[in-house]
């Protein structure tokens, strides 16, 4: 498959050790089966793609070499009285592009490349200008931009490679290329032993070694998950809400990343997705929720042990704010939200010709609430079967506004946040849906992992697949939910670790 616009530009940072964004100028990828653009189903290439990848690729290398201190990471020869042009490109291009091609290169590849180096050196005499030409070439080729594994032509599943294996780890793990030491641990066949495998996960997962790879993986992750990536593009407050800014929206976006980043990285349970008693905030973020302390704009690990109102995905605004309308709540969206989402249910679309709700009475009377006026909506029978599934959960997060501010009234009204389940089950408010979120807490995890690893094989999952995720479900049960045995489950897991055969009828033998 093709890398996206983010793994791209991962990538080219990886490879070039700069602080640019290649990918900011490529079009957007477009989500899969499971919800994520890197699945491989929807990652063609068409004309523009090739031109802004020229372009993209142009814009690095020139950065790159702008940069000294870049320089010294991958220009790590050049010609002096001792080393020709061609013996420091040559240096340069041999650890260059196994890295980009993340694999072992044949002499034949090498060679391609040393060819364009000396034709570019001849035609002007400029080591560096040659070799700009020959890393931008590099970071075109289809040995870079696609995420290549050789084809299994046997009718049963085969294992990968090892560095088939480091590819998919790498870019399930960091979402960008291999490092050096899984590399080296590929090209002496030892990545795929049991204890080698595990060790490099853990490594790979460390908060204190790989913080910034790991929380960059985890923001594309949360981002199409949560459908938090929508704020401040497709959603945005209407102007008569006040209070937004672009340091609340930062605080915002980032308060669900760093908080799954934490889950993952340090081996917590994925219960605290439901609630917990920390959060991650900002300075602007801690003043939008009240929360007393000393706070930068990097958002830091905040203890919320006491606030009723906060704890797991539920009381962060980011998600509150996306899953209401830009002028005012919905608990219709926020109830079809939390199914979607939380529980994988799907909700059927509405029938054709249902009226909008009314925003207020005319005639001079005084505004309804917004519960009154749903409950008239909901009257009509053909309206209420849906409406009785998704407006319960939705009515007890009432007590967040638009962007999650914590209130008792709307529009002078007291607000009311209890609900009933359709089975008759009553609760109240955001800390009751929580303790009913809790019972259905495996129903929660296995939704979890299944987009955790459609995820991870950049791909819609298949019928078989979902063995796997029973499989993965009832490991993690006996292990109290600890995030590091989900992501080992699915590093384990026959669709990660093999290749399909001709034949779908037969499995792993």
């Amino acid at each position: 498959r093709r890398l996206n616009r983010s793994e791209y530009a991962a990538s080219v940072r990886h490879l070039l050790d700069i602080h640019f964004d290649a990918g900011e100028a490529l079009p957007d990828d477009g989500a899969g089966g499971e919800g994520f653009d890197n699945a491989a189903e929807t990652l063609f290439i068409s004309p523009i793609h090739a031109e802004k990848y020229l372009e993209a690729a142009r814009a690095a290398v020139d950065y790159a070499f702008s940069d000294t201190r870049s320089n010294e990471q991958f220009l790590i020869a050049q010609p002096d009285d001792q080393t020709t042009p061609q013996e420091a490109a040559r240096k340069v291009v041999e650890r260059f592009l196994p890295r980009a091609f993340r694999r072992p290169v044949s002499d034949d590849e090498l060679a391609d490349y040393l060819t364009l180096f000396d034709t570019a050196y001849q035609s002007d005499g400029s080591f560096a200008q040659a070799m700009q030409l020959v890393l931008s070439a590099v970071l075109v080729s289809p040995k870079f931009l696609f995420i290549a594994e050789s084809p299994n032509s046997l009718p049963h599943p085969v294992l990968i490679t090892d560095h088939e294996l480091a590819t998919r780890l790498a870019y399930f793990l960091w979402g960008s290329p291999p490092d050096d030491e899984l590399l080296t641990l590929a090209n002496e066949h030892r990545l795929h032993e049991p204890e080698t495998l595990e060790a490099q996960v853990v490594r790979m997962l460390d908060g204190r070694r790989n913080s910034l790879k790991v929380r960059n993986s985890t923001q594309n992750f949360v981002e199409q998950w949560l459908g938090t990536r929508a704020l401040g593009r497709e959603f945005k407050p209407d102007a008569s809400i006040k209070g937004y800014d672009s340091e609340l929206e930062g605080g915002m976006k980032y308060e669900p990343v760093f908080f799954l980043n934490e889950i993952l990285t340090k081996n917590r349970s994925l219960i605290e997705l439901i609630d917990s008693d920390y959060t991650y905030a900002n300075r602007r973020l801690a003043r939008h929720y009240r929360i007393k302390g000393e706070f930068r704009e990097q958002p830091k690990r905040v203890s919320i042990e006491n606030d009723p109102h906060r704890g797991g995905l539920l009381g962060m605004a980011a998600v509150l704010a996306v899953s209401s309308h830009p002028h005012r709540t919905s608990p219709v969206l926020r109830g079809k939200w939390i199914l979607e989402n939380l529980l994988g249910e799907t909700p059927p679309p509405p029938p054709p010709n249902v009226p909008e709700l009314e925003e207020e009475e005319s005639g001079g009377e005084s505004p309804r609430s917004l519960r009154e006026r749903l409950e008239l909506h909901r009257a009509n029978p053909t309206c209420a079967t849906c409406h009785d599934r998704l407006d319960p959960m939705g009515f007890s997060l009432e007590n967040y506004d638009v962007l999650g501010r914590w209130r008792e009234e709307e529009s002078g009204h007291p607000i009311d946040a209890s609900a009933a389940l359709p089975d008759g089950t009553k609760f109240s408010g955001p800390h009751e849906l929580k303790k009913l979120l809790l019972e259905r807490k495996d129903q929660i995890v296995r939704q979890f992992t299944k987009k955790m690893l459609g995820y991870a094989l950049s791909r819609g999952l298949t019928y078989e697949d979902f063995c796997t995720v029973d499989r993965l479900v009832e490991d993690l049960k006996k292990h109290d939910y600890a995030s590091h045995q989900l992501i080992l489950g699915i590093v384990n897991s026959v669709p990660f670790r093999y290749k399909a055969g001709t034949d779908p009828s037969i499995g792993v033998e």
